[in-house]
């Protein structure tokens, strides 16, 4: 039984043409580093004046990507479906593009949870989950990749994969 669905954002219900190239120099910038891989662990363990310098730099390129971003018509039409159903975001954007996002495509969510809160998949699951008030196997997890799908089995929730 589905008693409240979490949702990814980029590949789900957008996708979000960031142009990584330009990220990924920013980062090595900031970092004083050319040795990013795997980033989310990299900027996890970062000083917090360096990880605010990188979100703003993310930040930044994201809400330049937000101009151009596509509507994933499978994301939003599942979106749709549980209209009524409790619902949650997890993404691995910052908070200022998903709420731009919410804003320009008129969603909403009883709560987001993003880079700011963790930069691990199976962690901002967890968050959610809890703060969704349910046990793991009544949860939903929409997502668009493997990554997605290996997160939802460890919390023990539902998953359901959309094409990117």
């Amino acid at each position: 039984m589905i008693e409240a669905v979490i949702f990814d954002l980029d590949g789900t219900l957008i996708h979000l043409p960031i142009d990584y190239e330009r990220l990924f120099q920013e980062f090595s910038k900031i970092m004083k580093t050319n040795e990013l891989q795997p980033l989310t662990e990299k900027i996890s363990r970062i000083d917090s004046k360096t990880r605010k310098k990188i979100f703003e730099a993310w930040d930044e390129l994201e809400l330049l990507a937000s101009k151009e971003m596509i509507i994933n018509d499978e994301g939003i039409s599942l979106y749709k479906k549980f209209s009524g159903t409790p619902k949650a975001l997890v993404t691995m954007q910052g908070k200022a593009l998903v709420q731009e996002v919410i804003d320009r495509l008129g969603l909403s969510f009883n709560f987001a949870i993003t880079r700011e809160d963790s930069l691990d998949r199976v962690h901002q699951l967890q968050i959610a989950t809890q703060r969704l008030e349910t046990q793991s196997h009544n949860v939903l997890f929409v997502g668009d990749t493997e990554e997605d799908n290996l997160a939802a089995k460890k919390v023990g929730c539902q998953f359901l994969r959309v094409r990117e």
